[in-house]
């Protein structure tokens, strides 16, 4: 039996403060189900919208309310295989500045097997800036009349349906969650999936469902936490709803793993979702004061250059170790600071934290000699960024003065020197494009990612800070129109030029 992993894509969409005040807040996840009955996929959408962050205008003698103009397109290469494009309201309210709430919306729309561009873009209706938008990879795939598996769905509540609406499902009304952040106030977990076609391979005997956590970084299974439940199959559909007790879970990055097994115990799914979870109240009693104390750690004695170090961790910290640091970082405390470094390096590495430790070090020191700016160090730069976060690049082309010709591929040795135009000549009325400085970093593998991901970094000022522009990595900064602005507008929208194709060869 094969397997197949597709996990739950969660991710905040923000945009930068602009002069009205306001920042459009939302989370956005998707999951894809599927009807055996029809051989048809479907993907369901979810998006959580932070009122605050809306501009309310009054909408008669009924109130305020905010309005965001969400499209969605599903695309594969050229074509358009779903598109559209509504305005989800939110609840009135009698005092526009009364918005400390949220509201949700759930689409749902059937698609082909294959691989597809998932484009968002989010637009508040009553504020003139520019729009939010991601794209990200839509992988769609059920073998018709063979067993399989959907998404893991978090779900936040599940209450019996009275009256059929947009959230019910299997006689429920389910709730998803879509953040993957898990306050200590969440103390249960609510996977829900569907397996389809499993009587094909079973029969109508009963099968296990194994529902545990691991850590992140390096795999170690979480004791005591997890359940195993025995199911059977109810025809073309089967769903699965469980629950996990994570109030004992201490804080930290975990893997929620849901394996599916015949009565025999044989493997049939394995798939997962990840979390982060912040639990202060539960501490890691593994690690003790004695074993910090006469670490590598408990050797910085310079509260100082600890600092740094903490500070400088940035680059691969999760969001909640992010806001352990700041705190620390606040205020004086050695020995604190000396205990968080350490179960910092013992979570990525068990068995060698000191090593770890070392090795980034080393591209530590490398990133603050080459990047560093003034008032920035290294490790704050998108260059400095991305070669802790991901190592050294497999490939660097780093280019000052470029001239690339539109549409055709050439070497750079045979491009003409920018010095032979005249003054005041346009260099794309003759086929050439000038492109401002760049340096694109190709990665052969990205751990957990496809291969062949690349950087594209730009000098916009000319001032030597390269700032990150364009990459197709998985939850990178993904730009549209991004060679017309390293050319300086000099292309046509939509055309490509030579660096357009530089990126992507990756080189």
């Amino acid at each position: 039996m094969k397997k197949y992993t597709l996990l739950l894509m969660a991710m905040l969409l923000t945009a930068p403060v602009f002069a009205d005040g306001k920042q459009l807040s939302a989370m956005f996840g998707y999951s894809i189900f599927y009807l055996p009955e029809s051989n048809q996929p479907y993907v369901e959408t979810y998006f959580n919208f932070d009122a605050w962050s809306l501009n309310f205008v009054a909408d008669g003698s009924a109130g305020y309310r905010a309005t965001v103009e969400i499209t969605i397109v599903a695309r594969q290469e050229d074509t358009i295989a779903y598109v559209k494009k509504y305005d989800l309201h939110s609840p009135y309210t009698d005092n526009p500045e009364s918005t400390g709430f949220t509201f949700f919306d759930l689409q749902r729309f059937g698609l082909h097997s294959g691989f597809y561009d998932l484009e968002i873009t989010l637009r508040d209706k009553a504020s003139d800036n520019a729009p939010l938008s991601l794209v990200d990879k839509l992988v769609v795939y059920f073998p018709e009349q063979k067993p399989s598996m959907s998404n893991i769905q978090l779900m936040a509540s599940a209450t019996p349906t009275e009256t059929p609406n947009m959230l019910s499902r299997s006689g429920y009304d389910m709730v998803p969650y879509i953040d993957d952040f898990v306050p200590a106030k969440v103390t249960h977990l609510h996977p829900y999936f569907e397996l389809y076609n499993l009587s094909r391979e079973i029969g109508d005997k009963p099968f296990i469902v194994s529902t545990y956590l691991e850590q992140k970084e390096n795999g170690r299974r979480i004791p005591n936490i997890g359940q195993m439940t025995r199911h059977h199959p109810s025809g073309l559909n089967t769903p699965v709803y469980t629950d996990v007790d994570i109030s004992k879970l201490p804080s930290g990055n975990y893997n929620l793993i849901v394996e599916v097994q015949n009565i025999e115990g044989e493997p049939i799914f394995k798939k997962n979702v990840t979390i982060m979870r912040s639990n202060p109240i539960v501490e890691d009693v593994t690690i003790g004061e004695t074993e910090v104390a006469t670490s590598f750690a408990a050797l910085i004695t310079d509260e100082k250059t600890l600092d740094y170090y903490i500070d400088a961790l940035y680059p691969i910290s999760s969001v909640y170790e992010l806001n352990i640091a700041k705190k620390l970082l606040s205020q004086p405390g050695l020995q604190e600071k000396q205990a968080y470094f350490y179960r910092f390096w013992k979570s990525r590495s068990p068995l060698d934290p000191e090593g770890k430790w070392q090795t980034y070090l080393t591209n530590l020191t490398y990133v603050e000699e080459h990047f560093t700016y003034p008032l920035t160090p290294g490790y704050r730069t998108d260059m400095g960024r991305v070669y802790l976060q991901y190592g050294p690049p497999s490939h660097v082309r780093d280019e000052k003065n470029f001239v690339g010709a539109l549409g055709v591929h050439r070497n750079t040795a045979d491009m003409h020197n920018l010095n032979s135009y005249g003054e005041g000549e346009n260099l794309a009325d003759q086929g050439h494009i000038y492109y401002l400085p760049y340096q694109i970093w190709r990665y052969n593998q990205i751990p957990g990612d496809y291969e062949n991901r690349v950087f594209l970094f730009w000098d916009e000022f000319r001032s030597g800070y390269y700032k990150l522009l364009n990459s197709n990595a998985m939850g990178e900064v993904r730009t549209a129109g991004w060679e017309r602005m390293l050319s300086r507008n000099s292309m046509d929208e939509g055309s490509i030029g030579e660096v357009g194709m530089q990126f992507n060869r990756g080189f």
